[in-house]
């Protein structure tokens, strides 16, 4: 190898070691995810975890992500061996943090790694977290926040704008639950639908990362509509795929923001789930993260163009390889049918 190669691996793999500590401070999950190699692991012993492919890893962050109410990590630069096509090297870190559970201290700490070329350029095939130092003395500092301002668009909503949500959707006709979390929600969502039913999922973080998609496409419970629409060939069969994604028993979905004066807001790119949403269903059963609740509709429409979609472009082109838009929106104010339309509002957040 010659000079200039190595000066050029080493500057993109300190590239990639800072691009790490920005997709964890932006929360930006499915970047960081995408840092790793397809079967890329990362292990954190003293949790402890170990999350091996870029799906795990993406899901277990979201699973962290939602316990924190501020997190900081200052990382600065350690060694690296290159060896080839591959490398090793070290990276430390202080980090700050406080969980809404009330856990917090500070810690120093030190990545282990081995760093792999790929056809999108050096990867981490493996980082192994190992605290060095840790002190869970109460910080006395906090996240700033002016008094009366709205939390971001990734930060869950507290208590009183649950319920204020809660209260406006309800008097707009819809049912509402508040739940703990997303695992409560995935035992609901198994009460609330009629076994045999057909239903049909929308293309939901939420879904996924709760294993509530999981639960209705693969536990033979349901006539499952959207594994039968991904196998059916676009081009032929486009007239029958619409009509099974419009006309479900039961349509189970997300929304990309729900406003205290109680609209619920879906974006879409193709428009395929939406008439189902809108009425075409039978029931409609919608799992809504805390995060996702916002003043009102204006605030709503910002949050997807500014939060949503990003997140989603990344995931549309990991999985589509393709970017994503938002080309169809829907805004259900109210439920006219009475006992139609159910939001499970959740204390975490989760999904985009």
């Amino acid at each position: 190898m010659n000079d200039f190669q190595a000066v050029a691996d080493r500057v993109e793999i300190e590239a990639l070691r800072a691009e790490f500590t920005d997709a964890l401070m932006m929360r930006d999950r499915p970047r960081l995810a995408a840092l790793f190699t397809p079967d890329g692991v990362l292990r954190m012993p003293n949790i402890p975890v170990e999350q091996v492919g870029r799906e795990e890893i993406l899901a277990g962050g979201e699973r962290l992500q939602r316990q924190w109410d501020f997190f900081v990590q200052n990382s600065h630069p350690g060694t690296i061996v290159l060896d080839g096509d591959t490398a090793t090297g070290r990276t430390y870190v202080q980090e700050l943090a406080r969980a809404l559970d009330g856990r917090q201290g500070m810690n120093f700490a030190v990545y282990h790694d081995r760093y792999q070329r790929t056809e999108e350029g050096w990867r981490f095939a493996e980082r192994v977290y190992e605290v060095r130092y840790l002190d869970t003395s109460p910080l006395t500092g906090g996240a700033p926040r002016a008094a009366d301002a709205a939390p971001g668009f990734d930060a869950p909503a507290p208590a009183e704008r649950l319920e204020r949500a809660a209260d406006a959707l309800r008097a707009n006709g819809f049912t509402v639950e508040i739940l703990d979390d997303a695992a409560a929600a995935r035992v609901r969502v198994r009460e609330l639908l009629p076994e045999g039913a057909s239903v049909f999922t929308g293309a939901s973080e939420t879904l996924r990362l709760s294993g509530i998609e999981e639960d209705i496409s693969g536990s033979g419970r349901y006539d499952a509509v959207r594994p039968r629409i991904l196998a059916m060939d676009r081009a032929t069969q486009a007239d029958e795929i619409r009509r099974l994604a419009a006309s479900p028993d039961v349509v189970v979905n997300s929304v990309a923001a729900v406003t205290e004066t109680g609209s619920l807001v879906l974006a879409s790119g193709s428009g395929t789930q939406l008439p189902a949403n809108a009425g075409g269903a039978a029931r409609a059963v919608w799992v809504v993260g805390a995060q996702k609740v916002v003043p009102d509709l204006a605030t709503a429409l910002r949050r997807i163009e500014e939060h949503a979609l990003p997140l989603e472009n990344v995931r549309a082109q990991a999985v589509y390889g393709r970017p994503s838009a938002v080309n169809r929106l829907l805004v259900l104010n109210a439920e006219p049918r009475p006992g139609r339309g159910t939001v499970l509002l959740l204390r975490e957040a989760i999904g985009f």
